[in-house]
């Protein structure tokens, strides 16, 4: 541009003082100005097809990233997932930290007040983990996780999980690898982990709909059932989405206990199958199956040692207007569990027959608030007389709780919940009401439908 403006000024200036200036010097003067601006009109018009070009690839990536942004959000109202998939290993990275894992922080926290002291409640009729009680009076920590994922190699992916008690300890709740390239819809995963048997069973606790499981998840499972063991699942190659799974476990965790059958003491199949209904809906069902071996399991100073079938019906209906479940959603759910548990009790033989459902739903009725219900109840067996006012003794009652949310997420990272519960679970009834604070930070998976 300043061989332009250059060239303009000597050309005046020389016109000025030399009025006889050549005509042919006049005419080259003119072609080479004419021959710059010709350049600088190019060059500028190339600039300007470059500008367009980057513009119309920012927008492209934008509306991909919108589009899959949405994708995610409208999970539930399209066909479910495999969970294989949505908890998919963590992309891979280059440079100085393509071999550190990716590191999450989940924070729990919450304020527990109740018209009945929590120590010492249990459930009558049924045996509880110690994991399964309630919830101390008073501000409480709650259980906090730290995360580490990464990829291994092509073929293997890792996941380290470990829970922040409120006591202060740290403990493995997950440790495991699984396979990436097995081929064939099939995944193996191996280490510590939670069974996939149920809807919430292997869903981790800041992702409760609730701030705790229902009734049966703590009678039958202790809240939730993890163990060290193996994993089979195989996704079917049909238009339908159908799943398998087999599970083998040492058998330390209750309902099992003592490491039964050398190490190998619980066993445990499931199959699920899930569509859509229409744009706005989808639907998940599914069936479990669990046996469990226990030798000298021991709750309460009480011993048992025989053997507990588990099985779970369960069924999950999602609906999102358009699919997008951004500004409103809803999520209905129920399982329905039966249990048989024969062995020795305190040196008595039993042979019990018990059951427990739960039904809820959360509704997310605008931009960040979400309302929910659930009500669970427990079907109890009769014991033999030598076993009367035991903990498997419900006394004539059938326990069961019903419970309200309110929620408010300051972001997907971010929840603050106010929750209160009825429940007859005990002779006594009791009320008991919850403030919770989830936070999340940190590279974290995405959770299954």
């Amino acid at each position: 541009m300043r061989r332009l403006m250059n060239a303009a000024a000597l050309a005046g200036l020389t016109s000025i003082c030399s009025p006889a200036f050549a005509d042919d010097d006049l005419s080259s003067i003119r072609a080479e100005i004419d021959a710059m601006r010709s350049e600088y009109q190019s060059r500028i018009s190339d600039l300007e097809a470059r500008l367009a070009e980057a513009e119309r690839r920012a927008a492209s990536a934008e509306a991909t990233a919108n589009s899959a942004q949405r994708a995610v959000a409208a999970a539930p109202a399209t066909v479910p997932v495999p969970r294989q998939t949505i908890a998919a290993p963590t992309p891979a990275r280059t440079g100085d930290n393509a071999f550190n894992p990716a590191i999450s922080v989940v924070l729990n926290g919450q304020y527990t007040a109740s018209s009945e002291d929590p120590d010492g409640v249990g459930m009558p009729g049924f045996s509880l983990d110690e994991e399964a009680g309630r919830p101390e009076r008073g501000f409480n920590l709650g259980e906090s996780e730290v995360v580490l994922t990464a990829n291994i190699d092509p073929s293997l992916y890792g996941n380290l999980t470990f829970a922040l008690t409120p006591e202060g300890e740290a403990e493995v709740e997950e440790a495991y690898i699984q396979t990436t390239a097995l081929g064939g819809g099939v995944t193996l995963r191996g280490g510590r982990l939670f069974s996939g048997i149920g809807y919430l069973n292997e869903v981790h606790g800041h992702n409760w709909s609730f701030s705790d499981q229902p009734l049966p998840y703590r009678a039958f499972l202790g809240g939730q059932y993890g163990d060290d063991g193996v994993q089979l699942r195989w996704l079917a190659p049909l238009d339908q989405y159908v799943e398998f799974g087999a599970e083998l476990y040492k058998g330390d965790s209750f309902p099992a206990g003592g490491a039964a059958n050398g190490g190998a003491g619980a066993q445990a199949v499931w199959v699920r199958t899930g569509g859509d209904i229409g744009d706005s809906s989808s639907w998940l069902a599914s069936a479990s199956y669990m046996n469990a071996d226990a030798e000298d399991r021991d709750i309460d100073g009480a011993l048992f040692t025989g053997n507990e079938t588990l099985g779970i019906l369960s069924l999950v209906y999602k609906w999102a207007p358009g699919g997008n479940r951004r500004d409103r959603n809803l999520t209905l759910s129920g399982e329905y569990f039966f249990d048989t548990m024969e062995g020795d009790y305190d040196a008595v033989a039993v042979n019990l027959d018990r059951s427990g459902w739960y039904a809820q739903g959360v509704y997310q009725f605008r931009r960040r608030w979400s309302a929910g219900v659930r009500y669970a109840a427990m079907t109890p067996d009769s014991v033999p007389a030598a076993l009367t006012g035991s903990t498997l003794d419900a006394g004539g009652l059938d326990p069961w709780a019903v419970t309200a949310l309110l929620e408010f997420d300051t972001s997907e990272f971010g929840r603050l919940r106010a929750q209160f519960t009825h429940d007859e679970t005990g002779p006594i009834e009791n009320d008991e009401f919850r403030l919770q604070y989830t936070v999340i930070y940190g590279p974290h998976s995405a959770h299954r439908y």
